[in-house]
C-alpha cells in the first residue's frame, strides 16, 4: 500500500474519534441520561418534572414518583433533598379527577 492509503486512513479514524469526543462532551453538557422506557402496558409512576441549572456544577430537579414530588439539589460530590413529599397539582397527575 502507499503513503497515501496510510495518511488517508489515519486522518479518517481521528476524524471519526473526534466526532465521537464531541458527542460525548454534547451529551454531557445537555444533559442525556439515557433515558430507559417502561415496559409496555405499565404507567410510568418516575419522571423528572423539571431542572434547573443553578451554575456550572448544581442543578435543581423536581422529581416526580406516583403524585409526590421532592426537590433535589444535584452538585459535583453530594445531593441534597431540600424538599420532599409535596403534592403534585392535580392537573399534572395522569388519571386524576378534575
Amino acid at each position: 500500500m502507499e503513503m497515501e492509503t496510510y495518511l488517508r486512513f489515519v486522518l479518517a479514524l481521528v476524524f471519526v474519534l473526534g466526532l465521537i469526543v464531541v458527542a460525548a462532551w454534547l451529551m454531557r453538557r445537555f444533559g442525556y441520561a439515557g433515558a430507559v422506557a417502561a415496559r409496555p402496558g405499565r404507567v410510568r409512576r418516575l419522571g423528572v418534572v423539571e431542572v434547573a441549572q443553578i451554575d456550572a456544577r448544581r442543578r435543581l430537579v423536581l422529581v416526580r414518583r406516583d403524585d409526590v414530588e421532592h426537590l433535589v439539589l444535584l452538585g459535583m460530590n453530594n445531593d441534597l433533598v431540600l424538599e420532599a413529599g409535596i403534592r403534585a397539582p392535580a392537573d399534572a397527575v395522569p388519571g386524576a379527577a378534575p
